[in-house]
């Protein structure tokens, strides 16, 4: 796994010529004191990407600080449980029932189901929320748990590779969320 020791502009750069055509999510626009703190790529040398994942960082009125992690992998890298702090590597209940939330991919829509987190370190408070995208599993990691009231409003992901100029305008930085 590359991740790098601080988030920055250039290191963020360096995730997406490792990433290569992965895609690697951020909720897009980002609003105002926002910031991502955080990044990361599952890949060997010289073979492709298997998982990305980034945060993003802020305040909510009813939460406080906020992290959105969001984790885009292949089946079976394990990338999202860990960040979730899940035992399983891929996520269990999936498409059981109605989705708890949807998320916007392009023209599409994502739905997302909650992971239950009971089995796992109970002072760890998230949320979890897994569906599938393009074939990958994608994960969305939301600490505190409450901050799930964040996904009432239409959110749009969108792949950090295709935002192009307003990359640069993004606001990088600040210790990384505990996963």
């Amino acid at each position: 796994m590359w991740r790098p020791q601080e988030s920055s502009y250039d290191a963020f750069v360096r995730h997406l010529e490792e990433a290569a055509d992965f895609p690697t999510y951020l909720p897009w626009p980002m609003g105002p004191g926002w910031h991502v703190s955080d990044f990361g790529v599952v890949v060997q040398p010289g073979s492709s990407a298997r998982a990305t994942i980034s945060c993003v960082t802020g305040t909510s009125t009813l939460d406080g600080p906020v992290d959105v992690m969001v984790v885009s992998e292949e089946p079976g890298t394990g990338l999202g449980a860990r960040a979730a702090r899940l035992a399983s590597p891929d996520p269990r209940d999936v498409g059981e029932g109605p989705p708890l939330a949807r998320v916007r991919i392009g023209p599409g829509q994502v739905p997302l189901w909650a992971v239950s987190t009971s089995e796992s370190d109970e002072e760890f408070d998230r949320t979890v929320l897994v569906g599938e995208a393009a074939g990958r599993w994608l994960w969305l990691v939301l600490r505190p748990a409450s901050a799930m009231l964040l996904l009432r409003d239409e959110w749009i992901l969108r792949d950090a590779a295709g935002v192009g100029a307003p990359l640069v305008e993004l606001a990088f930085g600040g210790p990384p969320p505990v996963w």
